[in-house]
């Protein structure tokens, strides 16, 4: 199935990328990793849509459009990952696939951010590669479309 329609949500402080901690998330903005997906997309065949928000209710909304309109989502919760139950089951109750997205290695950094709630209810998630983990996590989620396999 080609002409997927992929919905990349971020969360709060990622409107910050490319300012905030760049030793942490390294120098790209969101308008670059917006880009970079938009260059994957053409390859791919499909088409994406890069959206930020720092409040949770407003993601929780996005997912719940997404049932209906997007074939699959990269989630980059953020903080949120610790402990949004709200996001958690936003992701369960929809039958979209969920990729979950961390730019940095959140099991190599403070004890707090090694645990997901999120990632019991993704398809996958990508974490440690930094801005590139974004066209990883659209590449793998396009082909598990594809394939069947979601």
């Amino acid at each position: 199935m080609a002409g997927e329609r992929i919905l990349v949500l971020n969360g709060p402080n990622l409107n910050l990328l490319g300012r905030r901690e760049p030793d942490v998330y390294g120098h790209a903005t969101l308008d670059d990793i917006r880009e970079r997906l938009d260059g994957v997309a053409l390859e791919l065949s499909c088409r994406c849509e890069v959206r930020q928000s720092n409040d949770e209710a407003t993601l929780i909304d996005w997912l719940h459009e997404a049932w209906d309109g997007a074939d699959g989502v990269i989630l980059n919760p953020a903080a949120f990952t610790h402990y949004s139950y709200a996001i958690r089951d936003a992701i369960a109750a929809i039958s979209t696939p969920v990729v979950e997205l961390h730019i940095s290695n959140i099991h190599a950094r403070e004890t707090f951010r090694s645990h997901s709630v999120i990632t019991a209810v993704a398809l996958g998630m990508i974490c440690g590669f930094g801005a590139a983990g974004y066209e990883v996590a659209m590449r793998g989620l396009v082909d598990a479309l594809r394939a069947g396999r979601v």
